[in-house]
């Protein structure tokens, strides 16, 4: 009897372990195709590749660097999460804006500053024909305003009573001496004083800057130009009379022109005597005269807040006429080399310089920039962007913008995360928190209308 019963215990417990573990089972997840076929390799994405030294040069296909090695893929779990105000765009997206890029360069630059200017006359070649002595303009050879005349021609056959008196005197004088040299020595030396001091006063009458006055006619006196020029201005006409010192014809050698440039203050940092310089007109299409910086003006025009800058300019052709009206372009020393870009691949706000730098392919990162000294089309970084990184020299404007949109949506996203982040336990306009006041909801088991005049008094009745 005893050994029946324990036979059906038995059976009775091998039958409950039987129906749990068939529970078990069937009421336990499935294997997840990742656990159960753990061993099939999972294919990783390859965003770009990278040199293998370290550089700032990446590749969306594979490639070699110069050394033969090559360059190392990045994944997509494996690249830092971008910058904010990154902009990511697909290749095909990027060559739809038109999207360039150039290396940043290291480099001597050499400032150069564009300013217009005006040619005029050499002031240390002009010469004024003012005669010291009173006379009438007997024959005026030089007689039209821009008349070319060479070194000696005659300007002019002048008539002057002094003259004809002093010219007499010398050569009575003169006369007298040779007749009494032999016969009486005292005499001929009063006469050679006589025509010595008429040489002098003959002398003292040259025109002042016009070259040695020589004899004409009898009674004329002829004028010479001293040097190749042209007339730039006739004062008097044949014929008429002309005081001591009256500018009577004024010359100019136009061999050789000033250039003066009306240079901006901002452009006078690196400006300084004996700096490149080089003339191109309108008037003269093709042609480009050089000239060197040979003075600077030592105060500026309070008008138009420039400095007047002189260049010297060869003109043995005489093309370069006084008034004539173009550009100057100075180029400055040289500075150590520094890093470079484009002008181009500068967006300036006004109070701050922005550069679009190339992170990876498709991934364009803004950089706020110090700039320097700028030259042509290329200025200096002398902050923000490191040699042989990649910037963006067109459309990058375009990509600001985008990158301006994404920092905003970026922080309104920010915002409204904290606003919306609030304690669980405790609301946020709780008036009685931490003042320990019963609060407006009647305790558990108390449910009392929150209007009934006698709540907590009827336990009282």
């Amino acid at each position: 009897m005893n050994g029946l019963k324990w036979s059906a215990l038995a059976l009775a417990l091998g039958a409950a372990l039987a129906v749990g573990w068939w529970s078990g089972r069937a009421s336990a997840p499935a294997a997840s195709p990742t656990e159960t076929e753990a061993s099939e390799p999972v294919e990783r994405k390859i965003l770009y590749y990278r040199n293998p030294m370290g550089l700032p040069d990446t590749s969306p296909v594979p490639k070699k660097d110069s050394m033969g090695m090559d360059y190392l893929p990045v994944f997509a779990d494996e690249a830092p999460p971008p910058e904010p105000g990154t902009v990511v765009l697909a290749p095909g997206k990027v060559q739809q804006l038109g999207v360039r890029t150039e290396a940043a360069v290291r480099e001597a630059l050499a400032p150069r500053v564009r300013a217009s200017a005006t040619v005029e006359v050499d002031e240390t070649r002009q010469f004024a024909v003012a005669p010291r002595f009173e006379g009438w303009i007997e024959t005026l050879h030089a007689n039209q305003t821009g008349m070319a005349i060479r070194r000696g021609d005659a300007l002019a056959t002048v008539y002057s009573p002094e003259l004809v008196a002093a010219r007499q005197e010398f050569r009575v004088a003169d006369d007298a001496a040779k007749r009494l040299a032999a016969s009486d020595p005292d005499s001929a030396a009063t006469m050679r004083q006589l025509r010595d001091a008429a040489r002098t006063r003959l002398r003292n009458w040259e025109v002042s800057g016009a070259g040695v006055a020589r004899a004409g006619s009898e009674s004329g006196l002829v004028l010479s130009s001293p040097t190749d020029a042209v007339v730039v201005e006739k004062l008097v006409v044949q014929g008429e009379r002309f005081e001591p010192g009256q500018t009577i014809l004024r010359l100019a050698d136009l061999s050789r022109v000033w250039v003066v440039a009306q240079v901006p203050a901002s452009g006078l940092a690196n400006l300084t005597l004996g700096d490149h310089a080089s003339f191109e007109t309108p008037s003269l299409p093709g042609r480009r005269f050089e000239g060197d910086v040979a003075f600077i003006q030592p105060t500026l025009d309070r008008a138009s807040r420039t400095l007047g800058v002189r260049i010297e300019v060869e003109n043995p052709d005489g093309v370069l006429r006084p008034g004539l009206f173009g550009d100057v372009e100075l180029t400055g020393q040289a500075s150590a080399p520094v890093v470079t870009v484009d002008r181009s691949a500068v967006i300036d706000s006004g109070t701050r310089q922005v550069v679009l730098v190339q992170t990876a392919p498709g991934q364009f990162t803004p950089r706020e920039v110090q700039l320097g000294a700028r030259s042509g089309d290329r200025v200096a970084v002398l902050s923000g962007v490191e040699a042989g990184e990649t910037v963006v020299v067109s459309a990058n404007f375009l990509l600001d913008a985008e990158s301006n949109l994404r920092a905003a949506l970026g922080s309104l996203e920010a915002g409204g995360a904290r606003e919306t982040a609030a304690p669980a336990d405790a609301p946020a306009d709780d008036s009685h928190a931490g003042h320990g006041e019963p609060s407006d909801e009647p305790p558990a088991g108390h449910e009392a209308p929150a209007d009934d005049p006698h709540a907590g008094h009827k336990g009282g009745h």
